[in-house]
């Protein structure tokens, strides 16, 4: 047992160093441990990239020819169509289209992704609790695709192979509708078999549904834990939070010290059976499932999810620094999860935004985006 666990890892550190077939020149300029010459030319964002002992993937990905980005995604709600049905019931309605589509999940590595809206993760769709839910999903992929909810639904709507419409076949269309039940964080992923293939491959997304009441005010962002299997063995090669490995450490993430901080945490990692996420300097209470307003656990500092678990973790940071956050499985750390927090003074925070091409907007979505404050004031994205 222990020399297959030592092969299987020196299997992903060799893909790394050596590349696979026509990739091998490119994944040769993402070593885990830069060289001299790499630290000096590699661009850094206003602090000091060597954390963790300059131990990152080296160089920049292409975001807006990837299509997104993952400090955008953090907070990039989808409220849908908002319109008011008869019986005064908040309808919206959401558009998702599966897709083929490469991807760049780390400086110069491209994964064939299966895709919802041409991203991985899919829309982070957001209502409140008991508005209707309509979702017009067309199939424009090469394979069968479903989109299953978490949630209260009927038989018709729960989006798996053989009940209601069962699978939507490629160039058709179906649109799933309910209530949204119950508040929390919750997801959204195909269904199609084989399962593990479907959501490895990029089709999944956060569906976050507030209580009518909303939650005390905090700076909030989403981050789904995922990975990628680049040469299809059944291991992942790359771990990362929003798809992207070790962006969050190339671009910390702005933060101000004494603010709340939110985190809607979901694990969709395939081909390993828990991911976990550990804050540095500071503790966290934690929401299994966000179904509860009480913590679940509190005053932690590391929570570990199988696959599909997620909760809310909220914490305050009391003093400016750098700041790390990763998951506590060593390995996924070194392949791409991990990142750092850029925590300042409010008068320096529109520098530390600049400083990774934020700007005020970000701060906005981040700080406003509960539906239970936005009202009839909201705009289709």
């Amino acid at each position: 047992m222990f020399q297959k666990h030592i092969r299987r890892l020196w299997a992903r550190r060799d893909f790394l160093r050596l590349g696979f077939g026509s990739t091998a020149s490119v994944v040769g300029a993402a070593l885990l441990g830069r060289t001299a010459a790499g630290q000096e030319t590699e661009h850094a964002p206003a602090h000091d990239t060597q954390a963790h002992g300059g131990s990152l993937l080296v160089g920049d990905v292409d975001h807006a020819k990837n299509g997104f980005d993952p400090l955008q995604l953090l907070v990039d709600w989808n409220y849908g169509r908002v319109s008011t049905l008869d019986n005064g019931q908040t309808l919206r309605e959401y558009d998702i289209v599966a897709f083929d589509r490469e991807i760049e999940i780390a400086p110069g590595l491209f994964f064939p992704a299966w895709t919802y809206n041409g991203r991985v993760p899919g829309p982070t769709l957001r209502c409140t609790e008991g508005d209707r839910v309509r979702i017009r999903f067309v199939n424009a992929g090469t394979h069968p695709h479903t989109m299953h909810f978490h949630g209260f639904h009927t038989a018709e709507m729960d989006g798996i192979p053989n009940v209601g419409p069962g699978v939507i076949g490629t160039g058709e269309a179906f649109t799933y509708e309910f209530d949204a039940e119950p508040f929390g964080c919750h997801l959204y992923h195909c269904h199609a078999v084989p399962l593990k293939r479907h959501i490895h491959k990029g089709l999944y997304g956060a569906f976050i549904v507030d209580p009518k009441a909303g939650r005390p005010p905090a700076r909030e962002m989403m981050m789904i834990m995922n990975a990628f299997d680049t040469n299809f063995d059944g291991d992942n090669e790359i771990y990362a939070v929003n798809s992207v490995g070790h962006e969050y450490a190339r671009r910390p993430i702005p933060l101000i010290a004494g603010e709340r901080v939110r985190l809607y945490l979901i694990n969709l990692t395939e081909f390993d059976p828990i991911n976990s996420i550990h804050l540095h300097a500071t503790f966290f209470d934690y929401y299994d499932h966000g179904t509860t307003l009480e913590p679940t656990l509190r005053t932690v500092d590391t929570v570990m999810q199988c696959q599909a678990q997620r909760g809310i973790v909220e914490f305050t940071y009391r003093w400016p620094g750098q700041y790390m956050f990763h998951a506590h499985q060593s390995e996924f750390a070194e392949l791409g999860w991990m990142g750092m927090f850029n925590v300042v003074t409010p008068e320096h925070f529109p520098a530390a935004l600049e400083a990774v091409g934020l700007d005020a907007s970000w701060d906005e979505k981040s700080t406003r985006g509960s539906t239970a404050n936005l009202g009839h004031l909201e705009v289709a994205t």
